[in-house]
């Protein structure tokens, strides 16, 4: 199989799909790799590298499309890379239809078989491709809320774990996933007041017991959601609902409550937020201010730390690739079950049934279809 690897084009994106040691074990397993020059820098891998392990060099991004059999990617296409979809295409990256109704109209309308890294699931339901990415989110959150705190920056000018004698940041969390316990492990270690909310006690039970700090639980609800967030000087939005767009939760009324120079961090954004006043900012222009409490909304949260970022995703993402490129698109999904519910589109249908839900579209089973 020929796999292409463009260079990310989305605002200050500096993660790779594929690190030079993954190519060399697709080239190793008779694939053919193309890398856009360029493509690795971001991470810190030169051309050379890719050369080295066998890979060739493409000047172009459009070359590095059409040449391809299947592209793996990091973030999904954006506009100006639609017109290189085509019905011939593997498109195998994070793709978040939910919360995009223009790109899933165009997979859609290209017949373009789309693998979404976000809902390849475990027969135990975890995300395997997704976890790496919600951990380095869920870090990165805190550290991004400790930094929006301080004055020059905005915030109301408190250190996050306060000092002896002065209390800490009070640190709410919107759910107890991965995102949420990866944000609290840091925000515990910074010493800051850390409220898990979540909807499953089960899961707060064992928070409760792993975490170790300033650490307290409470089970969600409209009314427990309202309090916390009207005294919390971080709120950290950490809910999945998977492969559909995230329910807001925390409502403008809640907002308007919360202490001016208060901070937000809305990793769901991804999904659509849950947070009501959420919208997609980039990591140029990360912030933006709603009744005083700053609003920090980047989609691509761990393109800001890319070499950790970019280990951490092929590590993840490289054995399905192989699965891909040595069994076929078709056998591949037939002999594996967490591949096949990656599957959001193929040949001109919505296979995943929480985006056509979402975004009022026909659905159809991927049986159905292949």
């Amino acid at each position: 199989m020929i796999i292409g690897v463009p260079k990310e084009i989305k605002d200050n994106e500096y993660r790779v799909s594929l690190t030079p040691g993954g190519a060399f074990q697709l080239v190793k397993e008779g694939h053919r790799v193309l890398v856009q020059r360029g493509a690795g820098v971001g991470s810190g891998f030169a051309d050379d590298e890719y050369t080295e392990a066998g890979a060739g060099l493409i000047e172009g991004a459009a070359d590095v499309w059409s040449k391809a059999e299947m592209i793996m990617k990091v973030k999904e296409p954006l506009r100006s890379e639609f017109a290189y979809l085509n019905e011939e295409l593997l498109l195998y990256t994070y793709l978040h239809l939910a919360a995009d109704e223009e790109l899933t109209k165009e997979l859609v309308a290209r017949k373009v078989t789309g693998v979404a890294y976000e809902t390849v699931e475990l027969p135990d339901g975890s995300l395997p491709l997704l976890t790496p990415m919600s951990e380095v989110a869920g870090k990165m959150a805190v550290q991004i809320a400790a930094h929006c705190l301080e004055k020059p920056s905005g915030g109301r000018g408190k250190l996050l774990g306060g000092i002896p004698g002065v209390l800490p940041a009070d640190v709410v969390i919107i759910g107890g996933g991965v995102v949420g316990t990866s944000a609290a492990i840091v925000a515990l270690g910074m010493g800051a007041a850390v409220l898990i909310v979540d909807i499953n006690a089960d899961r707060l039970r064992y928070l409760t017991e792993v975490l170790h700090g300033n650490l307290k639980t409470l089970v969600s609800s409209p009314r427990n959601i309202a309090e916390a967030v009207r005294r919390a000087d971080v709120v950290i939005g950490a809910v999945l609902v998977k492969g559909a767009k995230a329910p807001r939760l925390v409502t403008r009324a809640m907002i308007a409550g919360m202490k001016p120079g208060s901070v937000i961090v809305d990793v769901a954004v991804d999904q659509g937020g849950c947070v009501e006043t959420t919208h997609p900012t980039s990591h140029s222009q990360p912030t933006f201010l709603v009744d005083g409490v700053m609003h920090y909304c980047v989609p691509n949260i761990p393109g800001a730390v890319p070499r950790t970022s970019t280990y951490g995703l092929s590590n993840a993402t490289l054995p399905y690739a192989l699965r891909l490129a040595n069994n076929g698109f078709l056998q591949a999904v037939k002999a594996n079950a967490a591949l096949a519910k990656g599957v959001n589109t193929c040949k001109g249908h919505i296979t995943y049934k929480a985006v056509a839900e979402a975004l009022g579209m026909p659905f159809r089973p991927l049986a159905e279809v292949i």
